[in-house]
């Protein structure tokens, strides 16, 4: 029996998730320590299974710890990364010159101060499809389809993404587009009654629009009627307080000192396939209410990336936002200090970018809810900075489709969508957010 495909996904100040596969259902255990020569602890599953999903807990800021994935005494092998030059099992390359390691990784320093609320952002659920990974005219990309038998898995993944950013603790979710696969009004109707489970939309959580979210892929955006809107209507009164009006995708709201910008990506003519575009009276009135609201925490999330890099398969125009109006927001975070974070889909991929135009500005890609590694990003937000952590939906059936969906671009795609390091996925930024409020404290406060 042989254990593969060993993946460090989660990587907090007190936690970490281990996941791998073996080809038959058998027990799991990671032994672990904090020298290589005494893997001391052990966690282990409550199961027997072939989708090994594995929590360390109680573990210790700052410390380095060394571990081993073992399935009936094989020990697991790490999904090979060796197109970007890349590290699966930890923030070290401990462990690699021998088989089954021990790896290591070190665990961070929690943000400082105190924690004041958790964000699950997650994007790419594409509800409606069939066929994972399939691009018309390219051999190498032919797809990967659910077993027979089994039921959808955008929903089986949309399902355990709501369940699982309720377990995590998030008190918000925000969707970063192509909720569906096509537009299709069925479609976007079966996504708001899953991502309903969450909570109330345009209060708990909230929706933007990707390229896939338009019936047909074709005509201008922003209209009354449209089966976006009409699933998801813009929230009248953050459109009211920003500007933007109704009919629109786009919006602005205040969460307690928080204040969350989301934008169309795809806000223009086009079959879909294009770069990412906002209309000019869309571009204005962001630029317009940055500026109104430049020193307040402000996260901002639509479906384009601003931009794409260090991809182990070619990057085209449609990957991305419009470079010109990439720059411009750039210049536009540079002069508001507040703005702390941009959160994007599309590109399917966990990815951390910083850029020197705005260095105070994370640029996150979230890999898709409907695929491997199948999950979302939670954002914990303390009073002195914020951590950004993966998580892998940990249900039997999307941990199923998950080892299936990695099939997708021949086997290649963990090099491109898992991210590259443990950093890209799990991350911790110092900076003072003091100004944010929870729900829990304002409710308080006027009680009070």
């Amino acid at each position: 029996m042989s254990a593969f495909n060993l993946e460090l996904v989660t990587l907090t100040e007190d936690l970490a998730v281990i996941t791998w596969h073996t080809g038959v259902e058998t027990e799991g255990e990671v032994v672990y320590g904090t020298h290589p020569a005494r893997l001391n602890r052990t966690a282990s599953e409550d199961r027997h299974t072939a989708h090994h999903y594995v929590e360390l807990t109680g573990l210790e800021p700052g410390q380095t710890y060394y571990y081993q994935a073992r399935s009936r005494g094989s020990a697991a092998t790490p999904t090979p990364l060796h197109l970007v030059s890349g590290n699966a099992v930890g923030t070290s390359l401990h462990g690699f010159g021998s088989h089954g390691g021990p790896y290591s990784f070190t665990t961070p320093q929690p943000p400082p101060g105190r924690h004041l609320l958790s964000v699950a952002l997650c994007n790419d659920l594409h509800l409606g499809e069939t066929t994972a990974g399939l691009v018309t005219g390219v051999p190498l990309l032919r797809g990967i389809s659910q077993r027979l038998g089994l039921g959808p898995y955008p929903e089986i993944m949309g399902r355990a993404l709501v369940e699982e950013a309720h377990r995590r603790g998030a008190r918000h979710l925000l969707a970063a587009g192509d909720i569906s696969a096509g537009g299709a009004p069925r479609d976007l109707a079966e996504a708001r009654r899953l991502l309903d489970g969450f909570g109330t939309h345009g209060q708990d959580y909230f929706v933007v629009r990707g390229n896939h979210d338009r019936r047909g892929h074709h005509g201008p955006q922003g209209r009354r009627g449209d089966n976006f809107l009409d699933a998801f209507p813009a929230d009248d009164g953050s459109g009211g307080e920003s500007g933007a009006g109704a009919g629109v995708a786009y919006f602005a709201r205040d969460l307690g000192g928080l204040r969350i910008v989301g934008l169309d990506t795809y806000e223009k003519k086009g079959s879909g396939a294009g770069s990412g575009g906002l209309s000019e009276r869309q571009l204005a009135w962001f630029q317009a209410d940055l500026k109104a609201h430049k020193d307040q925490p402000t996260l901002v999330f639509g479906h384009h990336p601003l931009t794409v890099r260090n991809s182990p398969f070619p990057v085209t125009s449609g990957q991305r936002l419009n470079r010109r109006q990439a720059r411009t927001i750039l210049d536009a975070y540079a002069a508001a200090p507040g703005v702390f974070l941009h959160h994007a889909g599309h590109t399917h991929r966990n990815k951390r970018t910083v850029l020197p135009q705005a260095r105070h500005v994370t640029l996150q890609e979230v890999g898709a809810v409907k695929e491997y590694p199948g999950g979302f990003c939670l954002l914990r937000i303390h009073t002195g900075g914020y951590a950004l952590n993966y998580y892998k939906s940990s249900s039997a059936p999307a941990l199923e489709w998950s080892e299936r969906s990695r099939r997708v671009a021949a086997g290649l795609w963990p090099q491109y969508a898992l991210g590259r390091s443990v950093q890209d996925r799990n991350s911790v930024t110092v900076r003072d957010l003091s100004g944010i409020t929870p729900a829990a404290t304002r409710v308080s406060a006027a009680q009070g």
